[in-house]
């Protein structure tokens, strides 16, 4: 999209209350919202959240479909703000390219969010890593702490697929070049300083969180960024970074960006900041959580939202026919042929996503995401099948129309926000012991029979106990493909046990991460990266990140 077809950011943020003074400018169609901006107002809008069946590959649309709602909530004369997360080019240059939303439903300036933006991705990062440097300076003098190398439980994090990274060795070289050990590398949007920085309501939360991080155990003991004195210094690095992020759609209607942890290795939310930041400044907020409702729905809704006081009004789930026909049976190089019988199969895996929301307390309304190849035999048999069962749902082409095909969604939107109630309720009490609350989101939200626990993970789980950590929520880390964690069990698997290899500390975000199957949190690039696809031309013009 060119430049001359968005407006400058100062009119955006009129649209929402705000004034050429207070907003932090960065070029002409991004800025940022200060944190005392942020909270001068009450809040007052009601809150969607978006979220989606298990998806195929290729995403099913949801950050595209909470795009298109609020332009087409718009359209309808509603106040509506997007809230979303930011990008990682993790993705944008592996597997599924940029993430802004797509066709006529996408955020702008696209290709700018794509890379570099604001530059919080940045600062997350050289936040992480100063701490990694910080220990490895420790280890190195062992002045102070007397840490173990073989108990630092510290890696790096970079904004990069690097499968090669994952194990490696540092301090090789010679006596003056640090302590020889094993470490790795994660990805940026797996690092508990961006948990840490989504989860935070302001600066002095967040430096107390970040103060909060274990970084190595000695003994019976933790060892903590406090003990390590390196909080202040964190917090300067993310400073600017806090402040979420103001852009707009295609339509020129506003969206505040914030924070980019992913769904199946960490939880999935944009922060709570900007969460507050578009509850206060508009009427309806849009926000969504990411892959499928078993991952950033259910850390939503035990993690962000208990967190921040928050009570979605409303869930919309997005489901496409391809998606459901993977689901039931159909391969993936034959997902866009209708196939009314693998339909039927698929709907288990939809049926199974309801049933979690509505365990949860939330009227529910089901975006059907309309994609070229669907028939219109398809589309009706679904339309039928949902308004049978008395499941609200509307077809959108928001990728190819943007708001003006997401008009009929937005109207049941608001027609289910007058008419229904919440009745949100997280899925398990903090009191519980962590064993109880990983229980119960296998059991209840994965529909699984039980967990098991290789020995590493009851390692982990006893030095918790013994810390006194039973408090911590639970953030699984599993495929997005299955409820299941093998990520070849589609639809709605029954009868497996999850199996728990390892569990993450991730204290200053109030979590743990048990690392389900064979998840990892640092992904690598696949045969084909998007990266191939990127092409700059003379004049600097970037095409190829979408």
């Amino acid at each position: 999209m060119m430049s001359q077809d968005l407006k400058p950011i100062t009119e955006i943020a009129t649209q929402i209350g705000l004034s050429r003074s207070d907003i932090v400018q960065y070029g002409t169609f991004k800025a940022k919202i200060p944190l005392d901006i942020v909270y001068q107002q009450p809040r007052r809008a009601k809150l969607v959240l978006v979220t989606s069946i298990n998806p195929t590959p290729a995403g099913e649309g949801k950050t595209t479909m909470s795009v298109g709602l609020s332009q087409a909530l718009h359209r309808i004369g509603v106040n509506a703000t997007a809230v979303l997360r930011e990008p990682s080019m993790g993705p944008t240059f592996g597997m599924k390219g940029g993430a802004t939303g797509g066709g006529a439903s996408r955020v702008e300036p696209s290709t700018a969010i794509n890379l570099h933006f604001t530059g919080d991705f940045h600062a997350i990062t050289a936040a992480h890593n100063l701490l990694a440097a910080l220990i490895d300076n420790e280890l190195f003098h062992g002045s102070r702490l007397h840490l173990d190398p073989k108990r630092v439980l510290w890696k790096r994090v970079l904004d990069v697929n690097d499968r090669a990274l994952r194990h490696i060795i540092v301090g090789l070289g010679g006596p003056g070049q640090g302590v020889v050990r094993e470490t790795g590398f994660d990805i940026t949007a797996a690092s508990e300083v961006m948990a840490v920085l989504t989860l935070a309501r302001d600066l002095p939360d967040l430096k107390a969180r970040l103060s909060k991080m274990v970084i190595a155990s000695q003994g019976h003991d933790m060892i903590t960024v406090a003990d390590l004195g390196a909080e202040d210094a964190l917090t300067a690095i993310l400073d600017e970074a806090m402040m979420p992020n103001l852009v707009q759609t295609r339509e020129q209607t506003p969206v505040i960006m914030h924070g980019g942890p992913f769904a199946n290795i960490a939880h999935g939310c944009n922060s709570i900041v900007a969460t507050e930041a578009g509850l206060r400044l508009s009427d309806v907020v849009i926000t969504e959580a990411g892959f499928g409702a078993d991952l950033g729905a259910e850390k939503f809704l035990d993690i962000k939202a208990p967190e921040a006081n928050l009570a979605p009004d409303l869930a919309v789930v997005v489901v496409t026919l391809r998606a459901l026909r993977y689901h039931g049976g159909q391969s993936l190089r034959e997902i866009n042929r209708p196939n009314l019988d693998a339909l039927h199969s698929g709907m288990a895996n939809l049926n199974k996503h309801l049933e979690n929301l509505r365990r949860f307390g939330l009227p529910i309304v089901v975006a059907i995401n309309q994609f070229p190849a669907d028939t219109e035999e398809e589309i009706e048999w679904l339309l039928k099948e949902l308004a049978d069962h008395g499941v609200p749902a509307a077809l959108a082409d928001v990728f190819g129309q943007g708001g003006f095909g997401g008009e009929r969604l937005a109207h049941l939107v608001m027609q289910q926000l007058d008419e229904t109630s919440s009745h949100y309720a997280p899925l398990y009490e903090k009191t519980e012991s962590l064993e109880q609350k990983i229980e119960k989101i296998v059991t209840s939200i994965y529909g699984g029979s039980g967990v098991d626990y290789a020995p590493a993970a009851l390692k982990t789980l006893a030095r918790l106990h013994t810390w006194g950590e039973d408090a911590l929520r639970v953030c699984i880390a599993k495929t997005q493909y299955s409820l299941s964690d093998n990520p070849r069990l589609l639809g709605r698997p029954e009868g497996f046990r999850v199996t728990i290899r390892d569990i993450d500390i991730a204290r200053g975000a109030g979590y743990i991460v048990p690392l389900a199957g064979d998840m990892i949190r640092m992904p690598g690039l696949p045969k084909d990266p998007a990266a191939y696809r990127v092409h700059v031309d003379d004049d600097g013009m970037v095409t190829g990140i979408e």
